[in-house]
């Protein structure tokens, strides 16, 4: 019997991070096998079956695709027993004929008086294991009806809303802000509005209490309790599986201090163990360090100088702030400014206005900026590209995915622009209008924070002449856009006032010299100067 790879979703491939089993080993269905990772996500794959372990077909680093052949199993002796022992028996026609619980509203007990108690579960969350409940938006003991907001869950770049499908009273809440849950997980107990048929051996039980009900046997698993507060907030920004994780969260290490020996720097389980043991023998007087070896910065009370408010800062601007700092600390960036002659393509763009009214769409320069950009990428492919994982060899990418840094209540995210060098002008502005809109509401879903090859980062609403933009790792560079102002330009005879853009190029110096950066923005430039040029 092998074991395959199980659907993907929209993922085309996945690298395999940690084998978890042996030839030989006696696995049960629900045992991890391998573990693997995209570029947001890791997950566990089981065997599926109970058995023995025969063969298997894969190594650390092996890139699958859905459908793979993992490895083989021989079937164990009580596994075929036991599904000889589950063919349907014809002599309990009550029990064939009761409906199948569906995973959304799985009933717990039916009290007297014809009422039922349903547990609202987590949905599916595709290959996201875990998800942290950020808000909960209802109350025990209170009415509630289709659509009702329960929970706010939020992934490392996401949010999603889990509305209540039911109409009747909230019993119980099961989870707690902070609480990491997965698919399946127990939110909250409802007792519905809608009568039920009487049940002859419960129409004398009282209603059950959902905590402590015997029903409690046939309930999923509960959430496992909150992880304590010991754990590192960087745990959730580093290259580690779930089993590495559980690691370290049962024997106290924060994850981020970590380093890690696989590839892409990768946390294995002996890393784990490596630095709790080295821990232990740490001598009292040695220095505390922090992650990237570098010394600690000193606490200071500043309430010792006059009057403070604390403001926990929110998960995305953790998680930003986690992948600014590693894409710093790892790649050698150098940045480079030029302007751009946009004075032109300002007035070709105001002509539109009554266009852009029309089609409710709001031209702004920055779908100009992206056409550009994705006509010198074309140009210039290897700053388009990305370092390999060793690196020892440059990826280069047949398509364009256009990154545009947003700002939110919650921080800065990057949606991408997907197929960019494909679009139009228009399609360009409406995509770029769109994918704002959908973060500013925390809508986006992780497909649309994925894929990207180079990142704008527009700061022209706010002013500025120049930045050092941070590249968006694994991109190896990223432009930014500063405000558009009049300057008085040499034509020939003479100085005209036109209007300039000033553009700031940060790029990896492993891969991209000053040449390289050179070339690029002159070909920008050139186009944006010329926007005729776009078309051809």
């Amino acid at each position: 019997m092998n074991i395959v790879l199980p659907s993907l979703g929209d993922i085309d491939e996945v690298e395999v991070t940690e084998i978890c089993v042996a030839v030989g080993d006696v696995v049960g269905a629900e045992d991890s096998v391998i573990v693997i990772e995209s570029d947001k996500a890791s997950m566990e794959v089981p065997a599926g079956h109970q058995g023995t372990v025969t063969e298997l077909h894969i190594s650390v680093g092996d890139m699958l695709s859905e459908g793979a052949v993992i490895g083989s199993l021989s079937e164990s002796e009580e596994a075929t027993t036991a599904e000889s022992a589950a063919e349907p028996a014809p002599q309990d026609a009550r029990v064939e004929s009761e409906p199948e619980q569906s995973p959304n509203d799985a009933i717990v007990a039916a009290p007297a008086g014809g009422q039922q108690t349903v547990q609202i579960l987590v949905p599916d969350l595709g290959d996201i294991e875990q998800v942290e409940v950020i808000e909960i938006a209802a109350q025990s003991g209170t009415s509630v009806g289709p659509g009702d907001l329960l929970v706010v869950l939020e992934s490392d770049k996401a949010s999603m809303e889990i509305p209540i499908e039911v109409s009747g009273i909230l019993l119980e809440i099961n989870v707690a802000v902070g609480d990491q849950v997965s698919a399946g997980s127990l939110l909250a107990l409802a007792r519905l509005d809608a009568p039920q048929q009487p049940q002859t051996a419960t129409a004398a039980q009282p209603e059950p209490k959902p905590v402590a009900s015997p029903a409690s046997e046939t309930q999923p698993q509960q959430v496992a309790p909150p992880v304590q507060p010991q754990r590192a907030d960087g745990d959730a920004t580093v290259y580690a599986g779930p089993a590495t994780r559980r690691l370290a969260r049962e024997i106290g290490v924060p994850l981020d201090q970590v380093p890690g020996s696989g590839n892409r720097g990768r946390i294995t389980k002996d890393d784990v163990k490596a630095w709790a043991k080295a821990k232990l023998n740490q001598p009292a007087n040695t220095p505390s360090y922090g992650g990237s070896a570098l010394p600690a910065l000193p606490e200071v009370d500043f309430a010792k100088f006059g009057s403070v408010e604390e403001v926990p800062l929110s998960r995305i601007q953790k998680q930003v702030a986690a992948n600014m700092h590693r894409s710093w600390v790892n790649i050698p960036h150098v940045t480079q400014q030029a302007q751009a002659d946009i004075d032109d393509m300002e007035l070709f763009r105001h002509s539109m206005k009554a266009e852009a009214q029309a089609r409710g769409v709001k031209l702004s320069p920055l779908p100009f900026i992206i056409k550009a950009v994705c006509h010198t990428l074309a140009a210039h492919p290897k700053l388009n590209g990305s370092v390999s994982a060793d690196g020892e060899n440059l990826v280069f990418k047949h398509y364009i995915n256009v990154g545009i840094a947003v700002d939110t209540p919650e921080g800065l995210v990057v949606p991408v622009i997907r197929g960019a060098d494909q679009l139009g002008i228009w399609a360009l502005a409406e995509k770029a209008q769109e994918l704002a809109e959908k973060a500013r509401t925390k809508k986006l879903a992780l497909d649309d924070l994925s894929g990207g090859t180079f990142t704008i980062s527009s700061l022209g609403a706010l002013g500025g002449t120049g930045f050092t933009p941070i590249i968006n790792a694994p991109e190896v560079a990223i432009l930014g856009v500063g405000k558009s102002g009049v300057q008085p330009v040499w034509r020939g005879e003479g100085f005209e006032p036109r209007l300039q853009l000033p553009l700031s190029l940060s790029y990896d110096h492993r891969v991209i010299n000053g040449t390289d950066g050179g070339h690029f923005m002159a070909t920008l430039a050139e186009l944006l100067g010329d926007i005729r040029r776009l078309s051809l």
